[in-house]
């Protein structure tokens, strides 16, 4: 007669590997994350002591070479109304806002121009701004 035990078996599986790979996930989703702004263009803007939270539906930047962007897309002083107006549309937002972002060599004139564009659209302006009390 045999008499012996057998092994107990763990029916849980090794879970040594799994820390490993959510690690990696965690760093791979972070590092992803921050690249992920597709709305960017490389400006020095001004600084203001109080900062104003708005739904971004269209951004237009310009930068110190006073060059014009809608979104990412370079267009010139002349057609950025229509430029908004397509953005505007793609948005399908109740209340849509352009957002000024405007490089501190920015002129007036180039500020002026984009809030022009989007009266006559019948749009809210804001300015964008870093906030000087941080």
């Amino acid at each position: 007669m045999n008499i012996r035990r057998r092994p107990i078996h763990d029916p849980g599986g090794h879970s040594s590997a799994l820390n490993d790979i959510l690690f990696i996930l965690l760093l791979f989703f972070l590092i992803i994350s921050t690249l992920a702004n597709p709305n960017v263009v490389k400006l020095s803007i001004p600084k203001a002591k109080s900062d104003t939270k708005s739904k971004q539906t269209v951004v237009v930047s310009v930068n110190a070479q006073q060059q014009f962007f809608v979104a990412t897309k370079r267009v010139a002083v002349d057609s950025l109304r229509p430029a908004i107006a397509a953005e505007i549309a793609k948005s399908h937002d109740a209340e849509p806002t352009v957002v000024i972002n405007a490089d501190k060599q920015a002129t007036a004139d180039d500020i002026v121009a984009i809030m022009r564009a989007a009266h006559d659209l019948q749009l809210r302006t804001v300015l964008a701004v870093e906030n000087n009390s941080r």
